[in-house]
């Protein structure tokens, strides 16, 4: 009985993971390069062909190192004189130098997607040490159909990979509290593995290493060691999360060593002086080029950014713009099960001690988040669906059968949800919102439109409008060209000769477009940065989606007008 247990348990697992596999594959195959994703590629490639880190120093190695792993076997080529911006290299690595873009994009998105799944196994194997294998069951559910992990972890971006390292080190420094010396060095792997993929990770670190002297201390006691010296210890955890630190601070020069052995690195000119606590950066002990991405991280920060948010064009950051998001981009049941879940590991005296190592990595991320991340999208919060996912699973410790009941509709509500909107993960809100046709009411940029539709596009015009004039207002990183689109910059002309279908991004529609530009917009080169909503459609675009008629939409993302 126990054995035919185990099997249905790695047959549900299986399964799980087998339709987030299917669901992230078909993503990646159908969508084109979203914004980020060439300068990622391109700097994966740079590291491969040329060892350099100059390109894309605002992020360590790592994230890039993992997709590297994918394109590597593409032979990808590169022009060795090529010495423009990252967002032109972009562009030149996978759409001029001579390789595949369709075959180059899935092999770059590929290592993200496995890893996505592997995550799945972390945020399992910790639900189900909180609260069995059932707990575990529950969590992985909610995570293999969080619609926004699948959006993302198909990507060749790094916002996916470095929540689950955290999540990762989370739950080793929980598993230390029985085995310290097994768990915590995979802890500072971990930690650090987050760290060489994103810096702003860096903030979990006052909550992981004080976990980790919790853990030790815990793992003492139990053995009934040193109870009569709290001071040894004290002492024995804060050296045994010091020696946790230091394997983080390895990993992350690791990671730029692979690139670079020799570390042959200038700081870029140009670059602005730190002040007040920012001169801390100097202090790190990280190699200097990620000293100086954090400084252009800064400059980043430093930046006027115009933003969208329920309708509403801002400038700067609202701080409640990542719980607003979650709200929409959720599953209900999924938001539901969260709360549950996380009161029940405050209340149940069993479940209480490890509601830090679960609930204060997620609050201080979301503290972080709220206070000094732009507002661009949920990526910058992967890390709820993870933690929470897991925290969800604690309601199974509750004996009352309406309580299970409840938890198993909206554990199903929640993958219903999102299985109703496959294959088009990116734009996905929930029912409340009016589901992912309505997504770009409330919000913009990589939560709706990055651009990753242009394909579908091609595919819609050639089978529904073939031979019909195209004027395209596109936003993203896809060369219209490539997938066979001919289309006209409907800017380069007076209004009253744009005539036939119009097709336009829907953050064109709600954002401030500049038309007199050819670059981000227009027939679409590489954009040269992420596109946010200011003040609506104006000017020549105003005039041109007022006399038109809409009459179709592309993946939730791109709208077709009709002008006589």
């Amino acid at each position: 009985m126990r054995r035919n247990r185990r099997w249905l348990l790695g047959l549900a697992v299986f399964a799980l993971l087998a339709q987030m596999a299917i669901a992230m594959i078909t993503t990646a195959v159908e969508q084109s390069p979203t914004i980020d994703e060439p300068v990622y590629v391109g700097t994966a490639v740079v590291y491969l062909d040329q060892h350099s880190l100059r390109y894309n120093p605002e992020h360590p190695p790592l994230g890039k190192l993992i997709i590297a792993a994918g394109v590597a076997f593409t032979d990808p080529k590169i022009d060795p004189a090529f010495d423009g911006h990252e967002w032109e290299l972009g562009k030149h690595v996978v759409y001029e130098a001579g390789n595949d873009p369709e075959q180059l994009m899935l092999a770059a998105r590929l290592p993200v997607i496995v890893l996505t799944l592997l995550f799945g196994l972390v945020v399992f194997a910790f639900a189900s040490d909180l609260a069995g294998r059932a707990g575990g069951l529950v969590a992985l559910t909610l995570f293999t159909f969080s619609p926004d992990v699948i959006a993302h972890g198909s990507l060749a971006t790094l916002d996916v990979p470095v929540a689950g390292f955290l999540l990762t080190s989370a739950w080793l420094v929980w598993r230390a509290r029985s085995r310290p010396a097994l768990y915590l060095p995979l802890a500072g792997l971990a930690l650090g593995a987050a760290t060489a993929t994103k810096v702003l990770s860096l903030v979990a670190v006052p909550v992981l290493v004080p976990l980790a002297v919790l853990s030790v201390w815990h793992a003492r006691r139990a053995r009934g060691l040193d109870l009569k010296s709290p001071a040894l210890l004290i002492g024995r955890g804060l050296l045994a999360s010091a020696g946790m630190a230091l394997i983080a601070i390895a990993v992350v020069w690791a990671s730029y060593l692979v690139v670079d052995p020799g570390l042959h690195w200038e700081t870029p000119e140009g670059m602005q002086p730190l002040h007040g606590m920012r001169t801390l950066v100097e202090w790190l002990p990280f190699p200097q080029p990620l000293k100086d991405g954090m400084r252009f991280q800064f400059e980043l920060e430093d930046h006027v950014w115009h933003n969208f948010l329920f309708g509403r064009h801002y400038t700067g950051s609202l701080w409640y713009y990542g719980p607003a998001a979650l709200l929409v981009k959720t599953p209900l049941g999924a938001l539901a099960i969260w709360l549950a879940g996380a009161a029940v590991m405050l209340s149940v005296r069993r479940l209480r001690p490890a509601a830090p190592y679960v609930l204060i990595p997620t609050a201080v991320l979301m503290a972080t988040a709220m206070v000094i991340v732009r507002d661009n999208g949920v990526r910058y919060l992967a890390f709820a669906p993870m933690f929470l996912a897991v925290a969800a699973a604690a309601v199974v410790v509750l004996r009352r059968r309406w309580v299970k009941v409840a938890a198993t509709v909206l554990v199903v509500l929640a993958a219903v949800s999102s299985l109703l909107t496959f294959p088009y993960y990116l734009p996905y809100s929930n029912m409340a919102f009016g589901g992912p046709a309505n997504t770009h009411r409330y919000l913009l940029d990589s939560n709706v439109d990055w651009g990753q539709d242009l394909g579908r596009l091609a595919d819609r015009l050639k089978e529904s409008y073939p031979g019909e004039r195209t004027w395209l207002v596109y936003q993203g990183s896809a060369l219209p060209s490539y997938y066979g689109i001919d289309a006209a910059d409907p800017f380069r002309v007076p209004v009253d000769e744009v005539h036939g279908l119009l097709a336009v991004s829907d953050s064109a529609i709600l954002g401030d477009y500049d038309d007199s530009s050819g670059g981000g917009g227009g027939v679409g080169g590489l954009g040269g940065g992420e596109v946010s909503g200011v003040s609506g459609a104006t000017g020549r675009l105003a005039a041109l989606l007022d006399s038109s008629t809409p009459i179709d939409t592309v993946g939730h993302s791109i709208t077709i007008y009709r002008r006589p």
